[in-house]
């Protein structure tokens, strides 16, 4: 198996387990990330119209329809799906006339999505199994593409960014939340599988995740909304030593929460 899939397969037993807990993520607290310790989203979604509580299980950094600009009638894909909490969101931003599509690779959030979705009775919203490297979705059918806290734990990217650029419709855009890094993370971390399926290992720096977005034909790419994520020593203390964790802390190099925008060029 590589490096890769073992990644995957780590990431899907993680989430399944999520989805199968009646609890959600993380219980009461939420915030899944490195077992609980960082809550990404708080309270975020408590205002938003269109919000299913039982369909949010904790697991985003942002609130990625806040910056889409979503109108009825449009196509909305959400990589990384879950439960269908912004999937929801969305169908209530695009109407009775537009369509939503959820993505995720793990059988169980598929499941509880599609449950959410026939008790809620939405017609226009449906789940898809499939991973983001390669989407089960026809070429240039989407008018937006959106994902909260899941391409981070995407091992190959740049696949992952062509993917969203293949499906996208010319002129159309993708708004984003993710994890990034100020700067290159500590070898340990980055390596650290269960970091990776914590949000955190697989943050790469800011300055490479917008060039690869440029190299899969992406343009106007703008970070619209951005703020710091606590990484506390505990969190670092069983792939870091002391020594290390002060080094770290040193360079200056912070993980933020950051949604971003992009557009495919129009003919």
């Amino acid at each position: 198996m590589s490096e890769a899939q073992a990644i995957r397969e780590k990431v899907r037993a993680k989430y399944g387990a999520i989805a199968r807990s009646t609890a959600g993520c993380c219980g009461p607290a939420k915030g899944c990330c490195t077992g609980g310790s960082l809550d990404m989203i708080g309270d975020a979604y408590r205002a938003v119209e269109g919000h299913v509580a039982e369909a949010d299980l904790g697991l985003g950094c942002g609130v990625p329809t806040r910056h889409a600009a979503l109108r009825p009638g449009e196509v909305v894909l959400d990589l990384g799906s879950g439960a269908g909490n912004d999937c929801f969101v969305a169908r209530h931003e695009v109407g009775p006339t537009g369509r939503v599509i959820g993505v995720d690779m793990t059988p169980e959030m598929i499941a509880r999505a599609r449950a959410n979705a026939t008790k809620l009775g939405y017609e226009n919203v449906e789940f898809r199994l499939g991973e983001i490297e390669h989407l089960p979705v026809e070429t240039g059918t989407v008018d937006c593409v959106l994902s909260n806290c899941v391409l981070n734990l995407v091992p190959d990217k740049a696949s992952a960014f062509a993917e969203i650029a293949r499906v996208l419709v010319p002129g159309g855009r993708m708004c984003v939340s993710d994890i990034v890094a100020t700067g290159p993370l500590p070898e340990p971390v980055r390596e650290a599988v269960g970091l990776y399926v914590g949000c955190v290992a697989g943050a790469i720096p800011q300055g490479d995740y917008v060039s690869l977005l440029r190299a899969a034909g992406l343009e106007d790419v703008r970070i619209v909304e951005s703020r710091p994520i606590p990484l506390p020593d505990e969190a670092l203390a069983p792939h870091l030593d002391a020594a290390g964790i002060a080094a770290f802390r040193a360079s200056g190099v912070e993980l933020r929460s950051v949604t971003v925008l992009a557009r495919k060029p129009a003919p």
